[in-house]
């Protein structure tokens, strides 16, 4: 026994204990980032939501007024956990009816229609930004199953209104939540405002006579509240060095 502590104090004294300690730490290090990264890491995501879609413009001012269902399809590309490119294309109805404007119209017993229904198609590309890593955390160290995110992106509106159809630019802008329900499949609610620079989406131009100009100025825009599933695909190479490859 006195020969072993005699030999054990004499590797500790060369430095050697501490070498030891420092290697089976980082060791350990190395195994826990390998078991957390045993999953595959996916590039995309594609799927489809339902929602509402609510039109603001000369006819509502109301958020939660005349709320229409739609229909999304949608894909994501994923250039890493914090971040995703989406591609969407929506369908849906604007509803206004002029006795719900709280205001007064020049022109209203004249030119004015007393209500619309128009189907508009929305198409767009929106830039996500997690606030912090999203997955199931085998796939990406420090990754979490629940990320709130915000969304900004740049979109064409088409309404076919009883005066022929109307294309129109949109910024989009908004915010939601993902959960990972399962290992590739996730749950995500969003809200979106779209601004267009067009202010005929009802069919109606200009009824205040004061001429819209811009993304801001008397012009229609629309809100968007939805839920969307999608389902990841396309696996990342496991052996690759970089996010590039």
């Amino acid at each position: 026994m006195g020969l072993v502590m005699y030999i054990y104090n004499k590797v500790a004294s060369t430095g050697w204990k501490r070498a030891a300690v420092l290697t089976l730490a980082n060791c350990c290090l190395a195994f826990t980032t390998a078991a957390a990264q045993e999953a595959p890491e996916y590039r995309m995501e594609i799927g489809g939501g339902v929602g509402l879609i609510n039109y603001l413009g000369d006819y509502n001012g109301n958020l939660l007024q005349n709320l229409q269902p739609m229909g999304t399809a949608i894909a994501k590309y994923r250039p890493n956990p914090r971040m995703a490119w989406t591609l969407s294309v929506s369908y849906g109805k604007l509803k206004g009816d002029i006795g719900d404007a709280d205001t007064w119209f020049p022109e209203a017993d004249t030119r004015l229609p007393q209500k619309f229904s128009n189907g508009v198609v929305d198409g767009g590309v929106r830039f996500e930004y997690n606030f912090w890593a999203y997955g199931t955390g085998r796939e990406y160290y420090g990754a979490k199953p629940i990320a709130p995110f915000v969304a900004l992106g740049l979109g064409v509106t088409y309404a076919d209104t009883p005066d022929g159809g109307v294309t129109a630019g949109n910024m989009a802008m908004g915010a939601g939540v993902k959960y990972k329900i399962a290992e590739r499949l996730n749950l995500v609610a969003e809200w979106r405002i779209h601004f267009t620079n067009s202010d005929r989406l009802d069919g109606v131009s200009d009824p205040y006579t004061i001429r819209s100009n811009g993304l801001f100025k008397n012009t229609d825009c629309y809100s968007m509240l939805q839920i969307a599933l999608t389902y990841d695909i396309w696996a990342k190479c496991k052996t690759c060095n970089n996010d590039r490859d």
